[in-house]
């Protein structure tokens, strides 16, 4: 590939190829450029998300428990363990998110019929509405952050996103 980005030119990124390019000829810096989108995109989404959340005193990561939770269907409870590998974060990570939410009323730890020494997660009554009213306005925040993209554009980007890692 060359050092000229595909797609969008004249950018601050193309200054900072053409930087590279002066100071290092030898190497392709293109793969700055799409990892530089990338993050860029990434943090324009995940603050975009965020000050959707704000109002309701809700940050990523308890928004990310109540749909999870919610997801399930109403009353279904998932384990921490559960919960976290869903997510695909550390239990320890979900203990301090469940503590959290526990205090604000939005989830119930319930002990686990099956099994005395485990718990299951359940979202209150509280915590229920508030996800399917977060979930509506989370789709709307997420469909104005890509609207420039036709639904054909969004399918691609899917694809290729899908390729890395």
């Amino acid at each position: 590939m060359s050092q000229e980005r595909a797609g969008v030119q004249g950018g601050p990124m193309d200054s900072i190829l053409a930087q590279w390019r002066r100071e290092r000829p030898d190497l392709d810096t293109s793969v700055m450029a799409v990892c530089g989108d990338l993050w860029r995109a990434a943090d324009r989404v995940r603050d975009g998300v965020a000050a959707n959340l704000a109002g309701d005193e809700l940050d990523l990561a308890g928004f990310d428990v109540l749909l999870t939770l919610r997801r399930q269907g109403r009353g279904r409870a998932l384990s921490p363990s559960e919960l976290a590998q869903d997510m695909m974060i550390s239990t320890s990570a979900m203990t301090n998110r469940l503590d959290r939410l526990q205090k604000g009323g939005l989830i119930e730890r319930q002990p686990d019929p099956a099994d005395r020494r485990a718990l299951r997660i359940v979202l209150t009554e509280a915590g229920f509405a508030l996800a399917d009213r977060i979930v509506a306005s989370h789709v709307s925040t997420e469909e104005r952050l890509v609207s420039a993209l036709s639904a054909e554009e969004r399918a691609e980007l899917r694809r290729l996103l899908a390729k890395i890692g």
